[in-house]
């Protein structure tokens, strides 16, 4: 296959060709983990545009990070030697945005609608709490927020809502949802599910913009199918319209986000929605090793809700796969950490090249800790993201009122950085006459003479922010977005405000020149589309980055995050930590056969995530909730061929006497299904020859404590206890629970 300005013919395998030159008609590219999918979407929409004719405007390709619709762009740019002007890729959310901004004036908008994030959401279902008499001690508002977030992006209306309302929880969500749309309207802003919402609803109760779209869009592509919810679903159905030239490429075996929505059902019945569709199976990874893969294929095999295939290896055999046994979670977190150290060292691999995934976000801090002590650099994926900070909030905040003077959540956060002395009470007083008057709080502030009972000062204060606000907005109409964020900065005295917080501050400070700089480096090429100001363009960016689209540090360093994170990434070298029932899978899941096949397709994703080394740990034991839990190999593994891999014990775990001792049954959670592998079934002959260790008169180690003698055992199992003798005299003796004391033999 030869495509213009591609460095000659593009190599694809047979499924891979099937897929980029089916022609019309729908079509359902199951990719398995690491088949060259990006590959297969890119060359289909170059083969459309160059060999099919069609021009790039009749073609929308949808993705579900930023980061990945740019690299899709300069992709298909580079296969056509050329820009694919007017083309749309882009992101649900996205494009959804780029839908309202052209038609935002059919559902109550302007073109300079704010997108609130959760929490400017949040602080909006608060107040609306309040006003309702709904009581945020009975029902906290995230969960009243997330109750209507799961409303909308399964297109339940506010009144389908209320007819299905039974408890108490949903009538009180069931009051703020149904004010919560007026209330966004007035202030000229949309929830960021209402990105999905609104377009649906555009194209639902608009047959000419539906009929528009769906002409306009010859060709639709969607990647990532299987993580698509029902607003989603929707979206796609209806611009694909009647002729039904959508293709879309994903992997139900990588579906792992159920719990936000996403159906596993739209690709599991894509042929049912789509009569006649094409599918093809792309099996072939180029990403992992057969080790890698065979315990891949083996794992997700247990599941019955998938379409079905096996991955098959291009790369040579390497290193067996390793299953890590420990003693408790401190141990593992120093047995991944003494393996990193020992790659590097032995195997010169740079931490960049290393990952440690993890069910929860929680298993961090222990892996942190040991790998501080060893001065391993890394990096945490899942912290308080760029746009999420304190001062970029606030200066978010002030962007926010210039583009969009009815933003009220914007101008009650504007109004405190800094402070000015306007109180809570002041701005309800405010709120009240806004509400009565219909005009947003900015308004409010060019009629404070009108408010009873201010004081003059507070007025004065009312008085410059109008007019700081007035001069921001005549600004943005022809100032670069960086220039504004500097005039603002030196307009409020906020640059001095963070001064005077000292070194914090001036951290702070660190964090406001990156915004600036990250400012100065936004294009406004969003596709050709026209009448977007520069500041609008760096607004609907700001709130529309990811967690998974900030991945791209330099730094050479470990990454740890949660597997949901680490979805479509790849390591040469991957540790997956916690693998024991109840934490993966979660306890909870063995209760819904639908969840626990999510988490094993968890599982599944995380495995694929290797390249040459995959190793995974559990621990004996491991402190959760303040409780010392004993804990059992996963079952996820118990179908797994004991020949797949090669099962370890940490070194202090080889060296102590607690290698013995395994949960019985009775520890097993009721009604699991856990069962043991047969490489743990009992002492290995290699842990029998180290439980001589624990006698009366052996020599041991302790890391801290140096040499000693013990003198004394009592009790078994991981409660054993040991009394010591230590050579140090400062030391002196000591009574150690074995579990934890770290003891190693002493032979010199």
């Amino acid at each position: 296959m030869t495509l213009p300005g591609s460095a000659g013919e593009l190599t694809l395998n047979a499924a891979q060709r099937a897929a980029v030159e089916h022609g019309t008609g729908p079509l359902l590219v199951l990719a398995g983990a690491g088949s060259g999918k990006t590959r297969v979407l890119t060359a289909r929409v170059a083969r459309i545009v160059d060999a099919l004719g069609v021009a790039p405007h009749r073609v929308l390709a949808v993705t579900f990070t930023n980061k990945a619709a740019g690299e899709m762009r300069e992709r298909i740019a580079r296969l056509l030697g050329a820009e694919p002007r007017g083309m749309w890729i882009g992101t649900f959310h996205g494009l959804g945005a780029r839908m309202l901004r052209l038609h935002a004036e059919r559902v109550g908008r302007t073109a300079e609608y704010t997108i609130y994030d959760e929490d400017d959401t949040l602080t909006v279902v608060r107040r609306l709490m309040e006003r309702a008499k709904v009581s945020i001690k009975d029902f906290a508002p995230k969960a009243v927020a997330a109750a209507i977030s799961d409303a909308k992006n399964a297109l339940v209306t506010p009144a389908e809502y209320e007819r299905l309302a039974m408890t108490p929880l949903a009538k009180a969500v069931s009051a703020v949802y149904a004010a919560l749309e007026p209330v966004l309207r007035a202030q000229n802003a949309v929830s960021f599910d209402d990105l999905l919402v609104l377009p649906v609803q555009l194209l639902t109760e608009h047959a000419d913009l539906r009929a528009h779209y769906a002409a306009r869009f010859e060709h639709l592509l969607v990647d990532e199918y299987q993580d698509t919810n029902h607003a989603q679903y929707e979206f796609v159905r209806l611009i694909a319209g009647p002729q039904g030239n959508v293709a879309v490429v994903g992997d139900d075996d990588q579906s792992i986000y159920g719990w936000r929505g996403a159906d596993v059902r739209n690709i599991l019945d894509f042929e049912r929605d789509y009569p006649g569709a094409r599918v093809v199976r792309l099996e072939e990874n180029y990403r992992s090793t057969p080790g890698i893969l065979a315990l891949a294929n083996v794992v997700i095999a247990q599941n019955t809700a998938r379409r079905g295939k096996t991955l098959r290896a291009t790369r040579p055999a390497g290193e067996p796969v390793t299953v890590l046994k420990a003693l408790d979670d401190r141990d593992e977190a120093d047995a991944i950490a003494e393996a990193i150290e020992i790659r590097r060292m032995n195997l010169r691999e740079r931490p960049s090249e290393m990952a440690v995934l993890y069910r929860t976000n929680a298993q961090s801090r222990g892996i942190e800790e040991s790998l501080r002590r060893r001065g391993i650099p890394y990096r945490l994926v899942g912290a308080v993201r760029f746009y999420d900070r304190r001062e970029v909030r606030d200066l978010l905040a002030w962007l926010r009122l210039a583009a969009n003077p009815a933003d009220d959540e914007a101008f009650r956060r504007a109004i405190t950085v800094p402070r000015r002395g306007i109180g809570e009470a002041t701005v309800e007083l405010m709120a009240e006459s806004a509400r009565a008057l219909g005009i947003p709080l900015l308004g409010m502030t060019r009629r404070a003479g009108e408010l009873e009972g201010v004081r003059p000062a507070t007025r004065q204060a009312l008085g410059d922010i109008a007019r700081l606000a007035d001069r921001f907005r005549a600004s943005a109409a022809d100032a670069s977005v960086d220039q504004l964020i500097l005039e603002i900065l030196q307009a409020t005295g906020y640059d001095e405000a963070l001064r005077a917080e000292g070194p914090e501050g001036l951290d702070r400070l660190d964090n406001v020149r990156a915004m600036v700089e990250g400012a100065a480096e936004t294009v406004v090429d969003d596709g050709g589309e026209l009448g977007l100001r520069p500041l609008d363009h760096f607004l609907q960016k700001a709130m529309l980055v990811t967690a998974a689209d900030q991945l791209g540090a330099d730094a050479d360093a470990v990454t740890l995050m949660t597997v949901h994170t680490a979805k479509g990434l790849e390591y040469p070298v991957i540790f997956v930590a916690g693998m024991e029932d109840g934490l993966f899978p979660l306890a909870r899941a063995f209760d819904d056969p639908e969840l626990l096949e999510e988490e094993r397709r968890l599982l599944y994703v995380a495995i694929t995530r290797a390249e040459r080394k995959l190793t995974l740990t559990w621990a004996m034991t491991r402190r959760r909730n303040g409780e010392l839990m004993p804990g059992m190999l996963s079952s996820f593994l118990s179908p797994v061929p004991k020949e797949l891999y090669d099962a370890q014990l940490t070194s202090r775990l080889r060296g102590s006497a607690s290698a013995c001792a395994y949960p019985t049954p009775a520890m097993r959670r009721p009604g699991s299904p856990m069962t043991r592998p047969a490489a743990w079934a009992a002492p290995t002959e290699e842990e029998s020859q180290v439980a001589p260790i624990y006698v009366k008169g052996a020599r041991v180690r302790h890391k801290a404590f140096g040499s000693g003698t013990i003198l004394d055992l009592a009790g078994s199992g991981r409660d054993a206890k040991v009394t010591i003798e230590f050579d140090d005299e400062t030391v002196g003796r000591k009574r150690l629970v074995v579990a934890f004391a770290g003891l190693e033999r002493d032979d010199e």
